[in-house]
């Protein structure tokens, strides 16, 4: 049940045609341009639980570090960003983050070592009472508040941090990566309850390389490789298997997943930096023609989702 205010005819979060490019130094002081992601749309409505899955350096990391305006001072950004109709830019952000916009990071590096945890999920404005109900709801003990970063385990660390994103009320959740370390039930506890923040009316983005769990709990399911997104497509396509899917590379994702053989794809992703041109995936794509070696691929409409692909019905 929907228990938020949003007007669901603008999209929570709009990114159109976003670029990311980092200035970098080579040998003295030669400088370098390189892109790490390019051309990337995506939409996030109120209510909505999108995943981004994609191995490591596909650029998940980088595209929520751009949204909340986390990105280093040699990050140049290109493209249009939204937030409820309004555009986010380094003026309008520090107002929504950490109170609109909530991130659960990756790393527990992101904890005070020299704060107690308790202190640190209750910030500025929350309760102890409220520190200590979400606590509970994540299985913390009230001593847990007492403790420093270095004595808690990996899984308790990402509790902390999933608590300390989720104790303001915020209408976007981004949580980048948050089950490593966690048992399999606690993962699934952990997306179980991703899915009832998106249940109750907020956005959700769920950035992990786990395509199993992402199955289970979200609405629609972006595939990030080398930068951009090859498709975007409903949960339930992926459900049903390949035959449903509109890329190759989605399709051996399906393929890799330990409940159909484990099936490799051969080649690696290729790094910022030494894309080729043409179509990212080409190289390693069995259907691949001339064309895909020279031609611009935009993403497209197709079947209810979007592709980046020249040959995809």
């Amino acid at each position: 049940m929907k228990t938020r205010s949003q007007n669901h005819d603008v999209p929570l979060l709009s990114i159109e045609h976003l670029s990311i490019d980092f200035l970098q130094y080579e040998k003295g002081l030669q400088q370098r341009t390189t892109r790490v992601i390019d051309d990337l749309s995506l939409t996030v409505k109120a209510g909505e639980m999108l995943a981004i899955v994609g191995s490591s350096g596909s650029g998940k990391s980088l595209l929520a570090h751009a949204v909340l305006g986390l990105l280093p001072h040699n990050a140049t950004v290109s493209g249009v960003l939204h937030y409820q109709g309004e555009p986010l830019s380094s003026s309008t952000l520090p107002a929504l983050r950490g109170e609109k916009i909530a991130l659960v990071p990756q790393s527990v590096q992101y904890l005070d070592p020299m704060m107690k945890v308790g202190k640190q999920v209750r910030g500025i404005r929350g309760s102890e009472a409220a520190q200590q109900a979400v606590f509970e709801q994540y299985g913390l003990g009230p001593d847990v508040a007492n403790l420093f970063p270095f004595a808690l385990s990996g899984g308790m660390a990402r509790r902390v941090l999933f608590a300390t994103a989720l104790i303001e009320n915020a209408e976007l959740v981004i949580a980048d990566e948050p089950t490593p370390g966690l048992s399999h039930e606690m993962a699934l506890e952990v997306m179980q309850n991703f899915r009832r923040l998106a249940d109750e009316g907020r956005g959700v983005i769920l950035i992990t390389h786990d395509l199993d769990l992402a199955m289970q709990v979200a609405d629609n399911i972006a595939v990030f490789y080398a930068g951009t997104i090859l498709e975007l497509a409903p949960r339930q396509d992926f459900e049903t298997g390949a035959e449903a899917l509109r890329h190759p590379y989605s399709k051996a994702m399906i393929a890799a997943l330990p409940q159909n053989g484990f099936m490799p794809l051969p080649g690696v992703q290729p790094c910022a930096g030494q894309h080729p041109q043409g179509c990212l995936f080409a190289p390693r794509c069995s259907q691949r023609s001339t064309q895909c070696h020279y031609a611009s691929v935009s993403l497209r409409p197709l079947r209810q989702g979007l592709v980046r692909c020249l040959h995809a019905t």
